[in-house]
């Protein structure tokens, strides 16, 4: 079984934090293609409430992220990939109050949403998303941006999370 780096209480909340700001800047893809579905907001509000108050409800966190994680279901099944990542962003940006990797998804989440939402200069505005999701880490946290991989394998990009010792 793999074991996961800990990150202390703090630096727990503040991945969680910057889980959520990533989450919320592709949430727009989502709510433009379903404005009347709140399951990812409400994911990526009952991620920044943990954070401000420090109360954790696996209930109401394992729900919150389930629910956007439906929503993401929902819309790959309409053919909306974008929409899809978007809210797959917010569940996982939820999870981080369980899990601090969590965090890790929601910022990959976010990238694949970017990419998916429009193939023009797709590679300019993906570099620009991780420039922005690496300056907004705390200083000792930014070892999460080198697990985050970006590739152009031919006309493909391939977006993952470099896994293994600590994650």
């Amino acid at each position: 079984m793999a074991k996961y780096k800990r990150y202390g209480r703090e630096d727990q909340r503040a991945l969680a934090t910057w889980a959520a700001d990533c989450a919320a800047r592709v949430l727009p893809i989502f709510e433009n293609a379903y404005p009347n579905d709140e399951r990812p907001r409400k994911a990526i509000e009952a991620c920044q409430t943990w954070v401000r108050t420090g109360i954790f409800k696996m209930a109401e966190i394992r729900t919150a992220s389930l629910a956007a994680h439906a929503a993401a279901r929902d819309a790959k099944a309409k053919g909306n990939e974008a929409a899809c990542f978007a809210a797959r962003a917010a569940g996982q940006a939820v999870g981080t109050a369980h899990v601090a990797q969590h965090a890790y998804g929601a910022a990959l989440y976010a990238l694949k949403a970017i990419a998916a939402s429009n193939p023009v200069q797709t590679e300019v505005r993906l570099q620009e998303e991780r420039n922005w999701q690496s300056q907004h880490l705390p200083g000792n946290l930014e070892d999460v941006m080198e697990r985050i991989i970006i590739q152009k394998k031919g006309k493909r990009i391939v977006i993952k999370i470099l896994k293994g010792e600590g994650f």
